[in-house]
C-alpha cells in the first residue's frame, strides 16, 4: 500500500489510541459520544469469547461494515441474499455508531458488534478473532488502519453501493492523502452509479476493481414494502377503511418523517394555515391526518409539536394509544417504526433538508406509492433529484409553497395517484443493486 504522510498517519493513529484509552473511563451519560465509548470497553475480549466458541475455521466468514443505519439499509439486501445462496458463509456484522444497535440486532448473522476505534492493535486483534475471507464496507467509510492491517493479512477488500458525493470532506487533500491507500487496497467496488465510480478512482480506487452495481437500498425499501401489513399491531389501529371508487375513504394522512425542528417550522405552520382555511370554506377540503415522526423523539423534540396541536385545536395522541385511531395528528414517539409507518402515508413529507443535517431516505416512502415533498436542501440526495425529475416529488422552499402543494395533491386524487405511481416507477427502475452486489461479495469469498 502507497505510504501516507507521516506525520499525519501519526496524528491519525494518535487520535485512535486516545479514543481507545478513553473507553474504559467514559462516565454514564446517554450522549452518542458517551455510548459509543462505553459500547467499545473491553471490546477485543468479546471478540475474543465468540470466536472461541463459535468460529468455524472450516467455514469462510464475510466481515461487512456499516457505520450506521443507513448503511446498513444498503448492507442488509447483500446479507439476506448471501445468507440465502451460500449458507456455508459465517457472517459477521459490525457498526460504529449507536444509533445503529437496535438496527444491527435484527439482522440474521453470526456475531454483530461495534467496530473498535481504529487503532493497529485493536484491528489486528479483531482480524484474528474473526478470521474473515472478506471484508467488505457499505457506502462508503473506508477505515485505513483496518483496510491496512487486513490486506496484510491477505483478506480480500470490497465497497458496496459506493457513492462519493462532489462536496464530500473526503476529497479534501489532507483526508484525501489519509484515506487514498485504503481505497486503493479495495479489491473490488460497486458504485452507485457512474459518476461516483469517476471520483471514487480520484480518491484512489483501482479503475480495474471498479464496476457499476446500483444502490441497494432501492431493493431493501421495495422489499420493506412489499412486505408491509396493514393488519399488524403497528399498522391496524391506523389503517383507514380504503372506501370504493363511489364513496372513497374521507380522510388522507400524511406522513411526515424523520424531522427536525427546522423542518417542523414549516410544515406545522402550513398545516394550521391547511386546516383553517378548509374549516372555513374556502377550500373543499377534508381536514387530513397528520403522523409525524421526529428523528429524534426526545421529550424535548416532542413537546413543542404536542404545544403546537393544542393552540391549533388539534387533536393529538402518541402512537400506540388509544386516542390514536381518531386523532388529528399521531405523534411517533419510538424509533424502527418509520419505514412501516409510510405504508398509510397518501402523501409523505421528509426531514432534513430545510436542515444541516441533510434530506433523509425519500426512497422509503416512494417505495409505497406516495408522492414525497421536502425541503431546498437536497443536492446531496441523488434519490430526490430522480423524484423530482419524474414527477413522483416536489422541493418546497416557504410555508406557502409547502400548504399550495399540499392542497394540490390532497384536493385532487388523480393528480395524486399520479405522483405516487411515478415516485414508486422510481423505486422499481433501481431494483437489481442487491443481486449485482452479491455476485461482487461471492467473487471476494470465493478468490484465491
Amino acid at each position: 500500500m502507497t505510504t501516507i504522510p507521516a506525520l499525519l498517519r501519526a496524528a491519525y493513529e494518535a487520535a485512535m489510541r486516545g479514543a481507545a484509552g478513553a473507553a474504559g473511563i467514559a462516565p454514564a451519560g446517554e450522549s452518542k459520544a458517551l455510548r459509543s465509548l462505553r459500547a467499545r470497553h473491553r471490546i477485543r475480549e468479546r471478540y475474543a469469547a465468540w470466536a472461541a466458541s463459535a468460529r468455524r475455521t472450516d467455514r469462510p466468514l464475510l466481515w461487512m461494515h456499516a457505520p450506521s443505519v443507513g448503511e446498513g439499509l444498503q448492507a442488509r439486501p447483500v446479507l439476506v441474499a448471501l445468507r440465502s445462496a451460500r449458507p456455508d458463509v459465517q457472517l459477521a456484522y459490525t457498526w460504529f455508531s449507536p444509533s445503529a444497535e437496535a438496527f444491527a440486532s435484527g439482522l440474521d448473522v453470526d456475531f454483530r458488534d461495534y467496530l473498535p476505534f481504529d487503532t493497529a492493535s485493536d484491528a489486528r486483534a479483531a482480524l484474528a478473532a474473526l478470521r474473515p475471507r472478506a471484508l467488505v464496507f457499505s457506502k462508503l467509510d473506508v477505515w485505513p488502519t483496518l483496510a491496512r492491517e487486513a490486506s496484510r493479512r491477505g483478506v480480500r477488500l470490497g465497497l458496496v453501493s459506493a457513492t462519493l458525493a462532489t462536496t464530500s470532506g473526503r476529497r479534501r487533500p489532507l483526508a484525501a492523502a489519509l484515506l487514498r491507500p485504503a481505497y486503493a487496497a479495495l479489491d473490488a467496488v460497486g458504485a452507485i452509479a457512474g459518476e461516483d465510480a469517476d471520483r471514487l478512482i480520484e480518491l484512489g480506487v483501482r479503475r480495474s476493481a471498479i464496476v457499476v452495481t446500483g444502490d441497494t437500498r432501492y431493493d431493501q425499501v421495495w422489499s420493506r414494502a412489499r412486505a408491509a401489513d396493514l393488519r399488524s399491531p403497528l399498522l391496524s389501529p391506523l389503517a383507514p377503511d380504503a372506501g370504493t371508487a363511489a364513496s372513497p375513504r374521507a380522510r388522507l394522512t400524511v406522513v411526515a418523517g424523520s424531522t427536525w425542528p427546522a423542518d417542523e417550522m414549516p410544515l406545522l405552520a402550513a398545516w394550521t394555515e391547511m386546516v383553517s382555511s378548509a374549516e372555513h370554506g374556502a377550500r373543499p377540503l377534508n381536514r387530513p391526518r397528520l403522523i409525524i415522526a421526529p428523528h429524534e423523539p426526545t421529550p424535548a423534540h416532542l413537546q413543542p409539536i404536542e404545544r403546537w396541536a393544542a393552540g391549533a385545536g388539534l387533536s393529538l395522541a402518541r402512537l400506540g394509544s388509544t386516542a390514536a385511531p381518531s386523532a388529528d395528528v399521531v405523534l411517533v414517539d419510538r424509533l424502527g417504526v418509520l419505514g412501516d409507518l409510510y405504508a398509510l402515508a397518501d402523501i409523505a413529507f421528509v426531514g432534513g433538508a430545510f436542515h444541516a443535517a441533510g434530506l433523509h431516505s425519500v426512497l422509503e416512502p416512494a417505495a409505497f406509492g406516495a408522492p414525497v415533498l421536502f425541503g431546498p436542501r437536497f443536492g446531496a440526495s441523488r434519490d430526490a433529484a430522480l423524484l423530482i425529475e419524474a414527477g413522483g416529488g416536489a422541493s418546497v422552499e416557504r410555508t406557502l409553497q409547502l400548504r399550495e402543494r399540499l392542497e394540490a395533491w390532497l384536493g385532487n386524487d388523480a393528480a395524486r395517484h399520479a405522483a405516487g405511481a411515478r415516485a414508486r416507477e422510481v423505486v422499481r427502475g433501481g431494483l437489481g443493486a442487491a443481486g449485482r452486489s452479491l455476485a461482487l461479495v461471492e467473487g471476494l469469498l470465493d478468490a484465491r
